[in-house]
């Protein structure tokens, strides 16, 4: 499977470069009887539905013309946006979600709690910087990132 991930992504890199996309993760998996080919893709201000036809239909066609294919089993393709609360897993999902909504789980209570939702107002090599509401007053936490269990963009309501 990885060599199917791996041909994947070097096929999709090209394609997404001509458009100024991002690549944020190839996956194939099979899900019952079914075999999926999904490929996560980004930008800044976020992709539409017009940009994951334009990549699927673009990649569909570097597919098939492979010799020999890639995967030689049927399956299905699906090209889509990593979604709106997608988890920081890097360095670079941490950098672009700066000034951004997050959802912060702890492995360890800091002030008596082990989730956290806030703006993301700095980072650090070793730390997270939380604006979040306390009811209705806002405070600032400083979170040590080898405390950080899992951290995703959330949204505000």
């Amino acid at each position: 499977m990885s060599s199917v991930i791996d041909t994947v992504t070097e096929l999709v890199k090209p394609i997404l470069a001509e458009h100024q996309f991002e690549l944020y993760d190839v996956g194939f998996e099979k899900e019952g009887p079914s075999w999926y080919l999904r490929v996560y893709i980004d930008k800044k201000g976020g992709i539409t539905i017009e940009d994951c036809a334009t990549v699927s239909d673009q990649l569909s066609t570097a597919l098939d013309s492979c010799d020999p294919d890639p995967i030689p089993q049927a399956y299905f393709l699906e090209v889509s946006s990593p979604g709106a609360e997608r988890p920081l897993r890097n360095e670079k999902d941490y950098e672009r979600a700066v000034d951004d909504y997050i959802h912060v789980s702890l492995y360890q209570a800091i002030k008596g709690k082990k989730v956290y939702e806030g703006t993301l107002t700095d980072l650090s090599a070793d730390s997270l910087t939380l604006d979040y509401l306390d009811k209705t007053r806002h405070k600032t936490i400083v979170i040590p990132r080898d405390k950080v269990a899992k951290a995703r963009l959330a949204i505000k309501f």
